[in-house]
């Protein structure tokens, strides 16, 4: 097997810096702002991301097979048995444009006129109701003790919510009538069998999430805002990039100035 060489690179090519001719404003990057202000200008004003985290490929997996399973009743047109045991009157949407609303860098967009931006995400699946109402989905993967049941039961409550609010938000704006509740399809992977025996044993649950939107015409004035602005906005409460570039920094220079003083 080849050896994978992963490099960090720093300084982004401009195009995809605000004001480049391939910047948009993608769902994960309005969530960013939300979190930290300052990492979110760093990376979208002058080019400079946060170092990734590994690749979760097990989730990846598993999202693809979902995709898979769900897009077989999309090509018959039937509900698929997870929407029969959890009552939820539906079938997978088909759409033309499905492929690329699902395709990252891609998704959904609008072009919203006040700010400028062009305004992106990518959903993992879109149901429909007998009404025409279109059903946000989102996949997840993960592995805990116990069922889940609700939102509550994960530490990213608030941040999915966000998430499948500007989803709903996106479809509305290209002019779909768009369900208030949302879903999230759970693969939880079972850790308490007696042996591993090559195989994650996963309890899938379908989770409902009622999406918030009235927040997102009040922050795209306060993104273009910190984007226009020469000054370097806040650190977020929570962020744990902003400290450490903090305290690295300082080592760094104070390691600097006792070098420079040597003889």
């Amino acid at each position: 097997m080849s050896e994978f060489k992963k490099s960090y690179n720093p300084n982004r090519s401009a195009d995809w810096n605000y004001g480049g001719k391939k910047w948009r404003l993608s769902r994960s990057k309005i969530d960013l702002f939300m979190e930290c202000p300052r990492c979110f200008y760093l990376d979208n004003k002058l080019g400079t991301a946060r170092p990734r985290g590994p690749a979760f490929t097990l989730n990846v997996a598993v999202d693809a097979l979902l995709k898979k399973e769900f897009d077989a009743h999309r090509a018959a047109g039937s509900a698929h048995p997870l929407m029969t045991h959890y009552k939820i009157d539906a079938v997978p949407f088909a759409h033309a444009r499905m492929g690329t609303w699902r395709e990252n860098f891609e998704g959904i967009e609008y072009h919203h006129k006040p700010t400028g931006f062009t305004i992106s995400g990518a959903v993992d699946d879109i149901w429909v109701n007998p009404k025409g109402e279109l059903i946000v989905v989102d996949y997840k993967a993960t592995s805990k003790s116990g069922t889940i049941e609700s939102l509550a039961d994960s530490s990213w409550e608030e941040q999915y919510r966000r998430q499948m609010g500007v989803y709903q938000w996106l479809l509305r704006q290209n002019g779909f009538p768009v369900s208030d509740t949302g879903y999230f399809v759970y693969a939880n992977a079972s850790s308490d069998k007696e042996a591993f025996d090559g195989k994650l044993e996963f309890e899938v649950t379908v989770v409902p999430c009622t999406g918030t939107t009235d927040w997102i015409d009040e922050v795209l004035p306060q993104i273009q805002a910190c984007l226009d602005a020469d000054a370097v906005p806040p650190s977020g409460g929570a962020c744990e990039f902003c400290p450490y570039r903090e305290a690295a920094g300082k080592k760094l220079l104070a390691l600097h100035r006792a070098s420079a003083k040597k003889p």
